[in-house]
């Protein structure tokens, strides 16, 4: 029978896991406890980094649906949950890793498709999300303006064309311009 302590432990982590866009496993043996407070600063306010038990944490990501991460749960464990941009989380926890190299990332979870520890260092190496969405919205606006142009193209083409064709009347007399003749029946 289950201990009500750990069952609750389960259900916390499983909500966790539920509630969480990304997460990922770490290893963490030999960081002090200062290391991994500035660990937990340096992830912002979008990701919770937790020490967990493996058993229970596999327990936990089981009922979440997440079957991938069960060869992860071994040695002391910690996991990163990420419940804002994945890609800021990821560029905290590499950034860390290189000044601590105590600190292993062992692999994840994004939006329910497992990780490796070499794809979460990919995730890190992209642009946030902020960034890549001003990209698009440039690239739209760019592609925008050009359609504008192409569409606007053969009416300012006509409007030099008609231009040259009346300054060329001008130049060759000006067949409209009123005869002189009637210029001068007019005056009297």
């Amino acid at each position: 029978m289950a201990r009500p302590d750990k069952s609750a432990a389960v259900a916390e982590l499983t909500d966790q896991f539920r509630s969480s866009n990304a997460a990922v496993l770490t290893e963490y043996r030999g960081l002090t406890v200062a290391q991994l407070k500035t660990l937990r600063r340096s992830l912002g306010d979008n990701a919770h980094y937790a020490v967990v038990k493996n058993t229970l944490t596999k327990i936990a990501a089981n009922e979440a649906g997440i079957t991938e991460l069960d060869d992860l749960f071994t040695g002391p464990t910690a996991v990163a949950f990420v419940t804002g941009d994945p890609v800021e989380s990821a560029k905290g926890l590499r950034d860390f890793a290189k000044e601590n190299p105590a600190l292993i990332i062992k692999g994840g979870v994004l939006d329910g498709k497992a990780l490796s520890a070499d794809e979460i260092k990919k995730l890190a190496d992209l642009e946030s999300r902020e960034v890549l969405l001003a990209k698009l919205a440039g690239g739209l606006k760019a592609s925008m303006a050009k359609a504008a142009a192409t569409f606007q193209a053969p009416l300012t083409q006509f409007a030099r064309t008609a231009e040259a064709l009346r300054s060329k009347k001008d130049e060759q007399g000006g067949a409209g311009a009123p005869a002189p003749a009637a210029e001068d029946a007019a005056a009297e």
